[in-house]
């Protein structure tokens, strides 16, 4: 195992990472806080793994979701409330969140909004999850249409990241979680070298288990120096501006699959405006290519494009900020008048197809 700890610049609290066989084993030797608390799920999880968070938390409540990112929105964030208030739940309690990326947003939006906030713990059981979403405290909820409209800056107290979990994942969530990774690697030049060296190896669980705390590293050392998005975390952004667009028109790509696409998508933004480094953004697709396995069938961006100008990093009104890759460890951010971006979606997705 391994620890990660995050301390933001200008916070006192400190988030507290521990990733690597038998994570989840310390949380159950940790055991029931003192001031008691509540353990979220959905039902997937609670199907697979609801004997073993029992022997882990045994006696705290359980609240259960329904599954999937169409249910991350403002019904189950305030029934999860409802929930955290029949409970009794109090400021020295604490919110459990065990699942994907859906159950730690909803969970850890619900934790900071609860008496002005409680303390959260993550124990995130998909790949994307441990790499990516259990990481630097965004939490959310979708609402009007848009990915992660509504949420709040909190960090969780600490965060479990054990591959047990990965035994369990459908090929799909496999690749979910590598949109993630591979974005990492085009951020981080050793964890992209790695990626390349064992692009055969990509959906092995084994290889996946000894990367994970290499990207945990590299994501908190970004959230350390700016834990607010303020500036070098926009960074993270990369493949998510086109990614969002494509998974709300899509309705049946994964979020990390739309962040593969993306990523395509923008290395195709930087080639058009920035002076990159066309051997990198080559490898880059085919680690972007060799994760989807295929190119998905594409939706009809002509519609959705303007889903765009929703996005958090966008700058003005009118305007669509895109996170380019340009070359290893390099990003620009590309602020594009609406009419050119959505003329380039267009253009681009004949491109790829």
């Amino acid at each position: 195992m391994k620890s990660v700890r995050i301390r933001c610049r200008g916070e006192g609290e400190e988030s507290v990472v521990i990733c690597g066989k038998g994570a989840f084993g310390a949380l159950a030797r940790r055991g029931v806080p003192e001031g008691g608390g509540i353990v979220f799920t959905d039902r997937n999880v609670e199907a697979l793994y609801g004997d073993r968070i029992a022997g882990a938390l045994g006696g705290l409540p359980v609240h259960v979701m329904p599954a999937g990112e169409k249910n991350k929105n403002e019904r189950t964030l305030f029934s999860l409330l409802d929930a955290m208030a029949r409970a009794g739940i109090r400021r020295n309690s604490v919110l459990i969140a065990v699942g994907g990326g859906v159950v730690g947003d909803l969970g850890g939006l619900a934790a900071a909004l609860y008496m002005r906030g409680i303390d959260c713990v993550q124990v995130p059981t998909t790949l994307l999850a441990q790499v990516d979403s259990s990481v630097g405290g965004k939490t959310a909820i979708d609402f009007h249409g848009a990915k992660n409209l509504v949420g709040a800056f909190r960090q969780p107290g600490r965060v479990y990241a054990d591959p047990l979990f990965f035994s369990t994942l459908p090929a799909r969530e496999i690749r979910c979680g590598l949109g993630e990774i591979v974005k990492h690697g085009a951020l981080h030049p050793p964890l992209f070298r790695e990626l390349l060296r064992n692009r055969a190896r990509l959906t092995d669980p084994e290889f996946l288990s000894e990367i994970v705390p290499e990207n945990i590293a590299f994501k908190a050392s970004v959230v350390r120096a700016d834990p607010h998005e303020a500036g070098i975390r926009k960074s993270l952004n990369l493949g998510h501006t086109t990614g969002h667009v494509l998974e709300m028109a899509s309705k049946r790509l994964s979020h990390g699959e739309c962040v593969l696409l993306g990523i395509l998508f923008e290395s195709e933004f930087a080639r058009r405006y920035t002076g990159c480094d066309e051997a990198f953004l080559g490898d880059l697709a085919l680690l972007c290519r060799t994760a989807l396995r295929r190119m998905p069938p594409l939706p009809d961006l002509s519609a959705s494009a303007a889903l765009a100008l929703l996005d958090k990093k966008n700058s003005a009104a009118g305007v669509v900020t895109v996170t380019a890759p340009v070359a290893e460890g390099k990003y620009e951010l590309l602020s594009l008048p609406f009419a050119e971006y959505a003329a380039g979606l267009a253009e681009i997705k004949e491109k790829l197809c």
